[in-house]
């Protein structure tokens, strides 16, 4: 599954993560640095990407328009790039279930526990 990191995520974590999300992108990789979320959502959908955001606004496109594309929306506030990485490092079953759902079209991912 490849995932499309929306801007307010690091750009390493396409990096980080290529051993458990090969082919996955930064907005930033596919020339949307400057796109609106609208343009995002449409790249996503076009290139079959699941987009991966802490933004609300995905989270309430999903449930508007459903899937393709699929969200992942990860509430985890202003949190460090680790624990972002650890999150989709340690939900990475759950993530390949939701890509593989014909229903489902948008995934939370809560912030980790303290």
């Amino acid at each position: 599954m490849k995932l499309l990191f929306d801007h307010n995520l690091a750009p390493r974590l396409v990096r980080d993560l290529e051993h458990v999300f090969p082919g996955s992108r930064h907005v930033r990789n596919v020339e949307l640095d400057e796109a609106d979320d609208r343009q995002i959502w449409e790249h996503a959908r076009d290139q079959a990407f699941v987009i991966v955001s802490k933004d609300d606004d995905f989270r309430q496109l999903a449930f508007l328009h459903g899937a393709p594309p699929k969200v992942i929306w990860l509430r985890v506030g202003n949190g460090p790039t680790s624990e972002i990485r650890q999150i989709l490092a340690t939900n990475v079953d759950s993530i390949s279930e939701f890509g593989q759902s014909t229903e489902a079209s948008l995934l939370v991912l809560p912030g980790l526990p303290f």
